[in-house]
């Protein structure tokens, strides 16, 4: 991809009302503002929703900031600053991320792709484990994440501040971005069908809110990811129900179209691939 039309695409989006929902890019002044009380966005130090975990988490203590492997894709770096609900930064928390390849595939589970053959359960490519620095950061080298049927681009994360889970959250991505790497870069573009949700209409990115978008930059080998996460130091995260249970196999059969949405043990709807 040019770097001209990154340019215009990122443009685009900093030109946009939906920045000041902490969506995309920011202007200058924010960005200085938040610089000067240590955060590494404009995001306010909201405490983030706990928002369902899916059933793709495999505990693997992949202590490494670069969690690429062999995925081809454009280079990211992803930065998370973990604060509490008072801007203070929180030093030595766990911070775990997994997120699917360029194609939609994650690691570490059988029967994916669009013919449900794919077979990752022997691989761990784009998952990984930092802890927070004293100013609350981790960073992983990473590619940006591609799409699966029923869902929005978007990355998981846990956050640990002991043996408990203190929150299980995603990350989201400025739709005009990726729509445009997907049917533009290879090997995004390798796809035949079209991804059938965005950010405006997958129920997780509502529920996680605009807080949970990713501040997004551009750099000459890469893009730049950015979010603050704010915590309750007392919550404890509560997992949900969910097909297949957190971290069991995917649900689902294999099908041309990907597997079909659901309901869990509750009644509640939710995408059968999270």
């Amino acid at each position: 991809m040019s770097l001209v039309n990154r340019r215009h695409v990122l443009g685009a989006l900093a030109a946009s009302p939906i920045v000041s929902l902490g969506i995309g890019a920011f202007p200058s002044s924010a960005r200085a503002q938040a610089q000067a009380i240590g955060l590494i966005t404009p995001n306010v130090c909201m405490v983030m929703p706990e928002v369902t975990e899916g059933p793709y988490y495999l505990d693997e203590n992949l202590v490494r900031a670069d969690i690429t492997e062999d995925r081809q894709g454009i280079p990211m770096r992803l930065q998370m600053q973990v604060v509490t609900a008072d801007c203070q930064p929180i030093e030595n928390a766990r911070v775990d991320v997994w997120h699917c390849d360029a194609e939609g595939n994650y690691s570490g589970y059988a029967n994916q792709g669009s013919d449900g053959v794919l077979d990752t359960s022997d691989q761990v490519f784009l998952r990984g484990t930092q802890m927070t620095k004293a100013d609350g950061t981790v960073t992983f080298q990473t590619i940006y994440p591609g799409w699966y049927r029923g869902r929005t681009t978007h990355i998981h994360y846990k956050v640990y501040l002991d043996e408990k889970t203190l929150l299980t959250s995603q990350i989201f991505f400025p739709d005009a971005l990726s729509e445009y790497l997907f049917q533009s870069v290879t090997p995004y573009n390798n796809r035949q069908a079209k991804r059938d949700t965005t950010n405006s209409n997958d129920w997780i990115a509502s529920e996680a809110g605009s807080g949970a978008y990713a501040a997004v930059r551009e750099q000459p080998e890469y893009y730049d990811a950015a979010l603050v996460v704010g915590v309750a130091t007392d919550a404890v995260s509560v997992p949900a129900s969910m097909p297949g249970g957190a971290g069991g196999p995917p649900p689902g059969g294999p099908s041309g179209a990907g597997p079909q949405d659901g309901t869990n043990s509750a009644g509640v709807f939710v995408p059968s691939k999270t």
